[in-house]
């Protein structure tokens, strides 16, 4: 029998952007098993909730996470006003559909540069954050955010964009989908990240549905699952299908990611046109009294926002369940029987967002 080692990865490695810790047993170069520890960055901002009054929460659920973020204050809006039985103007819908997809292509675009980055293909990694610049930009322009947007708030949105500005955002993202070919073609069809990536990390789609797989690591193993879909916000208009692939390995996930890009960049053309005249937010009167979970779809995945509220300023509870949170199990599988070399690589398919798990 062959002797077992314990390796910790984590939680300062190269490819972590934030700390995660892995307790990897091993024999010989193969895991064996895979054991997590949590908790390095738990901020309380759930506690938070109990002491700001609930309309400024939306900045501190902004801040969950900030490569996700807008998400995270649309989700927290939509629950707010759907305890208290808000309608919000057609336009804010629409613009907040906008925003979550520009979010989508950012996120991804990030993830896919730390992806080369994590084996090592460096012209890669920055010629995907370059790229991403252009698509900061807009969001720049329409939200004055480049990161964090601080576009959402209880009742619509903060800012309207100009129909001039509307008009000019489809050519300025064809000139990143254009070029942004060039740089997918490298993951689709480079022999050496194709090496990397093709079946390494495998996921079935039964493990998948078993652990609670959510967002591209489900649909890179099959399954036609994608929260847009129950249409919440402007996406009941649109022409939504879930991205799928059937490996369920390393480069499944990468492919479903990409796919979701150009489809991002598809909903783009959709949406923009559509987005109707009238104001962007409404008079909010009263507080929430009640609780409501609601469902949207973050760049990693489902994300489920829970309010309760007493009718004072401020909640009785607020809960996220995020993408990361739930995938965590789908990759302990995933680790196990793979070699120690393929662990990063492994890791960031899930593109985890350790700030969004702990909160």
């Amino acid at each position: 029998m062959a002797n077992r080692t314990i390796i910790p990865f984590g939680p300062q490695h190269p490819v972590l952007p934030e700390p995660i810790h892995i307790d990897l047993v091993i024999e010989d170069e193969q895991v064996v098993e895979a054991i997590p520890s949590f908790g390095f960055i738990h901020r309380g901002l759930e506690k938070l909730a109990e002491k700001r009054d609930f309309t400024e929460f939306t900045f501190i659920a902004e801040r969950i996470c900030g490569i996700c973020s807008y998400i995270h204050g649309m989700g927290y809006c939509q629950a707010i006003e759907a305890v208290m039985g808000l309608q919000i103007p057609e336009r804010a819908t629409y613009l907040r559909t906008m925003w979550s997809e520009l979010s989508r292509i950012h996120s991804h675009m990030m993830w896919m540069g730390l992806l080369a980055d994590a084996f090592g293909f460096e012209n890669l990694f920055m010629a995907c954050w370059r790229l991403r610049e252009g698509v900061l930009d807009v969001i720049e322009e329409t939200s004055g955010g480049r990161v964090i947007f601080g576009a959402a708030k209880v009742g619509g949105v903060r800012r309207d964009v100009s129909d001039e500005v509307l008009s000019r955002i489809p050519a300025q993202l064809k000139i990143v989908e254009d070029q942004l070919r060039d740089i997918t073609n490298v993951f689709r069809d480079d022999y050496s990240t194709r090496q990397r990536l093709c079946g390494v990390g495998t996921l079935s789609e039964q493990d998948a549905y078993d652990l609670g797989a959510v967002g591209p690591v489900l649909r890179g193993s099959g399954a036609k699952l994608d929260t847009r879909m129950e249409g919440y916000a402007a996406y009941d208009k649109l022409d939504v299908e879930p991205i799928v692939e059937t490996a369920g390995d390393c480069w499944a996930r990468t492919m479903v990611r990409i796919r979701e890009v150009y489809q991002s960049f598809d909903l783009l053309r959709q949406v923009i046109p559509m987005i109707p005249a009238g104001p962007v937010d409404m008079k909010v009167t009263g507080a929430p009294k009640g609780e409501y979970a609601a469902r949207l779809e973050q760049p990693r995945g489902e994300v489920i926002y829970y309010v309760k509220g007493n009718g004072g300023k401020q909640l009785d509870r607020f809960r996220v369940r995020t993408p990361t949170f739930a995938n965590i199990p789908p990759l302990l599988k995933m680790l196990q029987g793979c070699q120690l070399a393929d662990v990063p690589v492994i890791v960031l398919t899930i593109d985890p967002c350790i700030s969004c798990a702990e909160r």
